[in-house]
């Protein structure tokens, strides 16, 4: 699958990152008609250009394309609208792990814009539960409810600990071929940081803030 040529080190599609950058906030991610807003023509107009550019490698042959960007999460129905055949990967990780990385940019950049009030004042590792929740639930939501089987969850955990399988099950989501149990070896190591959430005191805090989400996605009964 083609996934472009400007790529950070993450193989993130940078271009996308930026358009992240410019359009979450604005939208608030889930919480606005896209029909209705004059910033939509905007938001189609930018997207135009990054995709013309992205997309600039393939005008010599037909292949499958698309992108990796972890914070399209947040404008995936505005994506679906562009894109009615959408096909939509949806990663998931213990937001408890995720609360308590040293990576916290998705809640810098959109905490305030996203995270009502009262979840504004708590510290920073249930602010960021609270944000994992919230966004991964609406995900799944409008994913099922709209995507049908051109919607697919992935736990991280599952390719970490079972991973030829579950990359199998996105090669045939895509439609794509190749030698899983190969791939496995060579893109998976194992992982220090799994489960790293039990060794902070404040985890049960953090379960309870999160327990729909955890629950929705498998993480506790």
């Amino acid at each position: 699958m083609f996934i472009g040529t400007h790529l950070n080190a993450s193989e993130d599609a940078i271009e996308f990152g930026d358009y992240s950058d410019r359009w979450i906030n604005t939208h608030r991610a889930y919480g606005r008609s896209w029909r209705l807003s004059t910033t939509r023509t905007e938001m189609l107009r930018d997207l135009k250009g990054i995709l013309e550019r992205h997309c600039a490698p393939l005008s010599e042959g037909i292949r499958p394309w698309g992108w990796k960007e972890p914070r399209s999460i947040y404008l995936l129905p505005f994506f679906h609208s562009k894109f009615p055949r959408l096909k939509f990967l949806h990663v998931v990780r213990d937001g408890r792990d995720m609360a308590y990385s040293a990576n916290q940019n998705q809640l810098h950049k959109h905490g305030r814009a996203l995270l009502g009030w009262r979840d504004r004042r708590r510290g920073p590792p249930l602010q960021s539960i609270a944000l994992w929740s919230r966004i991964n639930l609406m995900a799944a939501d409008y994913g099922q409810k709209h995507l049908g089987g051109q919607y697919l969850r992935v736990r991280f955990e599952d390719l970490c600990a079972d991973p030829a399988p579950t990359i199998l099950r996105v090669f045939e989501f895509f439609g794509l071929q190749g030698d899983a149990q190969k791939i496995a070896e060579l893109e998976l190591s194992p992982l220090a940081t799994l489960g790293r959430w039990r060794r902070e005191p404040s985890f049960a805090e953090v379960s309870k803030i999160g327990r729909k989400a955890l629950r929705k996605f498998g993480y506790i009964g």
